[in-house]
């Protein structure tokens, strides 16, 4: 997806946290980490419960290096991801939060 496409949506008022997620994730492969950080922490206001945003929002953290707000992403995404069923992302932050300590 264009990020470019998604930023002028935004701009247009289509704001929601699916978008949010996706510019997140592609800032974060862009290295654009504050911008990820930024969209992806947008995304979990409007929606808290979005294991993958928790797991995109920790990775753009760690890329920042904020790894103490990171620890605390993984932990409230992990509980998230559970709460949900949502295993495997469970399991991934799991692994991402051990890496950190």
């Amino acid at each position: 997806m264009d990020r470019k496409v998604l930023e002028d949506m935004l701009s247009q008022g289509q704001d929601n946290a699916m978008l949010r997620y996706t510019l997140g994730t592609l800032c974060l492969k862009e290295g654009l980490l504050e911008s990820a950080v930024e969209h992806l922490e947008q995304a979990l206001q409007q929606n808290d419960k979005h294991s993958a945003s928790w797991k995109a929002y920790g990775k753009a953290l760690v890329a920042a290096k904020q790894n103490d707000a990171a620890r605390q992403a993984y932990e409230k995404g992990i509980v998230v991801a559970e709460s949900l069923g949502d295993i495997q992302a469970a399991k991934e932050m799991k692994v991402f939060l051990r890496r950190l300590t």
